[in-house]
């Protein structure tokens, strides 16, 4: 086998994808022939890689599921607070899967799970613009320049945010009202902070699709593998 880079590694054998590989590497939890690096060196399968003190080898199998994460679950692996994350859900496998970019604490949704680490770091790229569906329900202004506002770009901070599609906005009492919001990013809390920013409050958030793969009539903390056609459908093949 030929040399790679570690971070690549440790994302094909499924322990987590390149950008959180790099932050476990330089935190030293990672050993490479029994010394701890900090940095991503080139490796092999002939080396001794180990992550935590555990034998790190490539995946031979990969799996792919649909998760319907529910409110109030951590998009993680483990919790510091030992609140419930999604790995609560995936326990019965009998191989290792993680979430792929993340849905926050009080939102629901669509999240994929994998230990392919090449299809994670494909869906995260920002040159892929993967466009992400979330179904909103939230208080305040209810009008055009509101909306539109929404669709040209929000400045939430430290950045200004790109087109979004705002559609499907319908009253459902008083002030509040729902829409769906489409975005091809993935900045931190982006839709709450989006809603924010020209006033709203949000009353609820669940991603509905990612790319062609909608969330359907998945239950709230069920899973489903996803089909081969529907890897394809987002632009997904494993080389």
């Amino acid at each position: 086998m030929e040399k790679m880079r570690l971070s690549k590694f440790l994302s094909t054998a499924g322990v987590a994808s390149r950008r959180k590989a790099e932050e476990l590497i330089a935190k030293g939890v990672v050993k490479v022939n029994g010394k701890v690096v900090r940095e991503v060196v080139p490796v092999s399968s002939q080396d001794l890689i180990e992550v935590f003190g555990k034998k790190v080898t490539l995946v031979e199998d990969y799996y792919y599921y649909a998760f319907h994460k529910p409110q109030l679950v951590i998009t993680s692996m483990a919790d510091e607070k030992d609140r419930k994350t999604v790995a609560d859900y995936f326990k019965d496998l009998k191989h290792r899967v993680y979430p792929v970019g993340r849905l926050d604490y009080f939102s629901s949704g669509l999240i994929f799970m994998t230990n392919d680490g090449e299809f994670a770091n494909y869906l995260m790229h920002p040159k892929n613009e993967i466009p992400k569906t979330y179904y909103v329900e939230a208080r305040g202004e209810y009008s055009k320049a509101l909306f539109d506002h929404l669709r040209q770009g929000v400045d939430i901070g430290d950045y200004i945010t790109k087109e979004a599609l705002v559609e499907n906005v319908q009253k459902i009492e008083g002030d509040l009202f729902s829409m769906h919001i489409t975005i091809e990013e993935g900045k931190n809390r982006q839709i709450r902070r989006m809603c924010e920013a020209v006033g709203l409050k949000v009353h609820k958030l669940k991603r509905v699709a990612v790319g062609p793969i909608s969330l359907g009539d998945l239950k709230s903390g069920r899973y489903r593998s996803l089909t081969k056609k529907e890897l394809e459908s987002l632009g997904y093949i494993r080389q």
